[in-house]
């Protein structure tokens, strides 16, 4: 901004006092300071604006790169799964014509089928997950000493279960 040194300021100072009279300068100098400081203000929010929307195209710029190079990985990767998937089409027609090439020129003393061996298809088998199992993989001597409850009680059983023998109930 300007710059003002002790003297200018000094001098300024001066022809102030002389100006306005020293009745209304410490008014008027308040009254500086206020705008003053209102300017101030307001350059630091207009620099902040365009910090902010400098920041803001960065993260556009930076996000289409990065959709850019997304998409690049997606078509690399998508013709890479195409070509093995035709390298493994390929190769499975070619060992389908050999078993069927091999199959069908024997003697004869092959079986009667001509057709290739197929293993039977697997079957559904339950995962057989049991969470009483899993609870009950814990050893009872480790649950006593741990504190973990293994029975359900309700609140006036547990006080009954702890009270000690001298003690009566409190209702009659």
């Amino acid at each position: 901004m300007l710059d003002f040194g002790f003297d200018k300021i000094a001098l300024i100072g001066a022809v102030a006092l002389i100006v306005i009279g020293p009745e209304k300068l410490p008014k008027v100098a308040r009254t500086m300071g206020h705008l003053f400081g209102k300017a101030q203000r307001y350059v630091a929010e207009v620099k902040a604006e365009v910090n902010r929307s400098i920041e803001l195209d960065e993260l556009k710029k930076m996000k289409t790169e990065f959709e850019d190079a997304a998409r690049n990985v997606e078509q690399t990767v998508r013709s890479g799964v195409a070509q093995a998937g035709s390298v493994i089409a390929d190769e499975w027609r070619g060992a389908q014509e050999a078993l069927a090439g091999g199959g069908g020129g024997g003697s004869g003393s092959e079986g009667g089928g001509g057709s290739a061996y197929e293993p039977p298809a697997p079957s559904y088998r339950h995962p057989k997950k049991n969470w009483r199992l899993k609870r009950g993989a814990m050893p009872q001597w480790y649950k006593r000493r741990e504190g973990v409850r293994t029975h359900a009680q309700s609140g006036a059983a547990r006080v009954a279960r702890f009270r000690p023998p001298g003690l009566k109930s409190p209702r009659p």
